[in-house]
Formats: C-alpha cells, sequence, structure tokens
C-alpha cells in the first residue's frame, strides 16, 4: 500500500510504501492512526481518502468498503444526472492508495525520515545491478571463451 502523508506544516505530501498495511484495515475515513508501526515514531495522522488498485477513489460519506454506484446531479446543466463509481470508506485488502493527513508531530522531520529510507533503496536496487552484472560477466567459462572467433581481417 502506498501512503500519501501530507505535512501541513511544509505544505509538501511525501508518498511512502508500507508493507505492513494491517494497522489500516477496518478504519474509516477520517479516524486518526498511530504511525509508528509504519516507520514514523511519534506520528499520527488522520485518513483523508484514498483509492483502490483499479483507480476508484474513496468517498467519506458511502458506507462500506465495497464499490457502489451512486448518482449525482450535474452542477453544470440543471436537472443532469450522472452514475459513478466510488468505494467506500472503509480500508480494505483492495485499497492500493491512502492519504493520510499528520495530526501529531515525531521528533524528527518527516523529509529526514522518508527521503532518506528513499536514497537507501535506491542505492540497494543500484548495488543490486552491479552486482548481477558482475555475476552475468563471471559466468563465462573457458569453454564459452573457445567458442567465440575472431573477426577476420580484411
Amino acid at each position: 500500500m502506498i501512503l500519501v502523508i501530507s505535512d501541513l506544516k511544509t505544505g509538501i505530501a511525501y508518498p511512502s510504501k508500507v508493507e505492513a498495511a494491517e494497522i489500516f484495515m477496518g478504519k474509516k475515513i477520517g479516524e486518526e492512526v498511530d504511525l509508528s508501526t509504519a516507520g514514523l515514531p511519534g506520528y499520527s495522522a488522520k485518513i483523508t481518502g484514498g483509492s483502490d488498485k483499479d483507480g476508484f477513489p474513496m468517498k467519506a460519506d458511502l458506507r462500506g468498503a465495497a464499490r457502489k454506484k451512486i448518482i449525482i446531479t450535474s452542477d453544470t446543466k440543471k436537472g443532469t444526472k450522472m452514475k459513478i463509481t466510488r468505494r467506500g470508506n472503509l480500508v480494505a485488502a483492495d485499497i492500493a492508495q491512502l492519504n493520510l493527513k499528520v495530526t501529531k508531530y515525531g521528533e524528527k522531520p518527516l523529509d529526514q525520515i522518508i527521503i532518506r529510507a528513499v536514497k537507501e533503496k535506491k542505492k540497494s536496487i543500484k548495488e543490486q545491478a552491479v552486482q548481477e552484472s558482475l555475476d552475468n560477466v563471471n559466468k563465462i567459462t573457458a569453454e564459452d571463451a573457445k567458442n567465440i572467433k575472431p573477426k577476420k581481417k580484411k
């Protein structure tokens, strides 16, 4: 699950991927959640919305976790009604993105915690790619070297 954590002090939204999304299951839009289990010690946030794996947004006044088709009236044309699909206000396993607003701050700023974790992850991915390429080069055996024919000069 991807968390989009909005910091109201700085006005920046930080995306953060979380593997342990069980702490959010069963919570509703508007509830406050402790983020220390998500890797942000001392922080708590309010759930403001989200979207499911197919991109359907959550609606705060729609009960449950399932997708529902609702009828809305259009502001542009008088009397026009539209049927749209929205997801309920309950966080379930289908939710891919969850929007949060920080209500209680920890000791360290968010940018230090989240951006440092992203940089370390990118660094480890680069190191892994370099190691894989070195392993592929080292796989050439003596027989493979014998089968390589040099180009003839003209």
